[in-house]
């Protein structure tokens, strides 16, 4: 057992975090790790503070390393944001944290899983507290790209890029790590298209299969400008619904707790201002989470959506590779029939401009109305 088992395909990196671990002359103050959704970016950087803080450079089973890779290990804090952006508050408690030497461990270790949402002023706050380093402070820094991640934090971080691991890997993994049936495990991991978060929870949920069987079946449904409309207001409505069944039930335990710490009634009709003032506060934070899960359901659908059309132009390219939806065949085969290569690519590049938008804070419903729109099955 190691701290490097749930890594899959990603040898390279972990010979890299290795070799660091073994040679402190390797060790730099600052990591910045990248690579595309579900590679396992925020998997190594815990990994690697756990192989930093255990005696046996990681061996997976003792204090150090169950504590720093489940978050309980009083050096090592991780920092991931529920909401829109990480804001110069948290930034500036994460700088004074950082000058704090380690109080159990070699070292103090601070995760930021979402570096790519540091706000301007945010990655400013962080940027004094990097340049100049505490010893035994490690920063270590999680984004899709580097191009994500403000220049003056990238240019003073060591970048360790991550890549896609094969879906043969995935799938062990699924069979390994959380008892997956090998079928399931396959179907999961191809679906997913290797992130591996999302196939861990195709594999164990049912609801989720079938949502994603039905944004798959969207695009040989879109004949007309009705059928554009009515199928960019299911996707909504696969989103709304997803957010609204993940968020409902955690917001209420989250009100409920908060009423309890601050020693108020939840049944009373009226509550002190102080509590109404801490209350609210709360539901803007859930309403900026809900927003933020949501836009992540619709891009995911989005993701979905594309790989039809990918599987349709490798059939048509008669191009030796897996399809994403093997077990959909006689869908992606009706769309081939359908549309020509350029019109395959077309509606890729439609689908790539919503995502662009709705990046961009244009609202989901007017991008996946207007992206509906350009999806219309060619006349003829």
């Amino acid at each position: 057992m190691s701290v490097w088992d749930d890594l899959v395909g990603q040898s390279q990196t972990v010979t890299t975090l290795s070799m660091a671990v073994a040679d402190p002359e390797r060790m730099t103050h600052a990591w910045l790790f990248t690579g595309p959704p579900g590679s396992g970016r925020s998997n190594a950087a815990r990994a690697f503070a756990a192989a930093l803080l255990c005696p046996d450079q990681g061996c997976g089973h003792c204090r150090e390393c169950r504590t720093a890779l489940d978050g309980t290990h009083a050096d090592v804090e991780f920092v991931a944001t529920e909401g829109l952006s990480i804001q110069v508050q948290q930034a500036r408690e994460l700088a004074l944290l950082s000058a704090h030497r380690p109080s159990v461990g070699a070292w103090r270790i601070i995760v930021v899983e979402d570096a790519d949402r540091l706000t301007e002023r945010a990655a400013d706050a962080l940027l004094k507290a990097i340049e100049e380093p505490v010893a035994r402070t490690v920063w270590m820094l999680c984004a899709p790209s580097l191009e994500d991640v403000i220049i003056t934090l990238r240019s003073r971080s060591r970048h360790v890029r991550l890549r896609t691991p094969p879906t043969g890997a995935v799938a062990d993994l699924l069979v390994r790590r959380d008892g997956v049936d090998p079928p399931m495990a396959r179907y999961a991991a191809r679906a997913a298209q290797s992130h591996i978060g999302l196939a861990r929870r195709l594999a164990r949920d049912e609801g989720a299969r079938i949502r994603r069987r039905d944004v798959v079946k969207l695009a040989n449904r879109i004949h007309t400008t009705v059928d554009a409309v009515a199928a960019a207001a299911d996707l909504a409505s696969i989103a709304d619904e997803e957010s609204g069944a993940a968020g409902q039930e955690r917001d209420a335990a989250e009100r409920a707790r908060l009423l309890e710490t601050l020693g108020a009634d939840p049944a009373a009709r009226t509550l002190p201002p102080p509590v109404r003032a801490r209350l609210a506060a709360l539901e803007k934070e859930q309403k900026t989470r809900a927003t933020r899960f949501a836009r992540d359901i619709v891009d995911r659908c989005l993701i979905d959506l594309t790989s039809v059309y990918r599987d349709a132009l490798m059939l048509h390219l008669d191009a030796p590779v897996e399809l994403v939806n093997e077990d959909l065949r006689p869908e992606v085969e009706k769309l081939r029939r359908s549309r020509s290569p350029v019109q395959l690519l077309a509606a890729m590049d439609a689908i790539a401009t919503a995502r662009e938008r709705i990046d961009a804070n244009v609202p989901p419903a007017l991008a996946l109305e207007a992206m509906a729109v350009g999806l219309r099955a060619p006349r003829g």
